[in-house]
């Protein structure tokens, strides 16, 4: 089974994720900001990661950058209510871009594709 990690300081967001995509067979942790997430994705070792681009403490694109220095292959799906951080050139290290939405259907086949390309450990 998948491991998800989804980081997003919103609550009900991560409630969201994590119910949907329990539901369509995936284990998942949720962390509600950048604090130590580099600690968290060492000890937790996750299959991919959802990541909010604005978060009240932390810059997601700053996290994505620190990701994929440590992190290079693992997959990440940037997820934001706004889709002009499409154009921010730091947005390009992400494997996928969302706009956030209460249908996951979108997310899912994002999450899908992303699992499909990884390098096996």
């Amino acid at each position: 089974m998948p491991k998800i990690l989804v980081v997003d300081d919103e609550e009900h967001i991560r409630l969201l994720y994590s119910e949907e995509l329990k539901e369509a067979g995936y284990e998942v942790i949720t962390a509600e900001s950048g604090h130590k997430l580099m600690e968290r994705i060492e000890a937790e070792r996750p299959d991919l990661v959802i990541l909010d681009i604005k978060m009240v403490d932390y810059d997601g694109l700053d996290l994505l950058q620190d990701i994929r220095n440590r992190f290079y292959d693992l997959p990440v799906i940037l997820s934001t209510a706004y889709d002009t951080f499409k154009e921010d050139a730091k947005s390009i290290a992400a494997d996928y871009y969302v706009v956030k939405s209460f249908d996951l259907t979108e997310l899912k086949k994002k999450i899908a594709m992303a699992l499909e390309t990884r390098l096996p450990d």
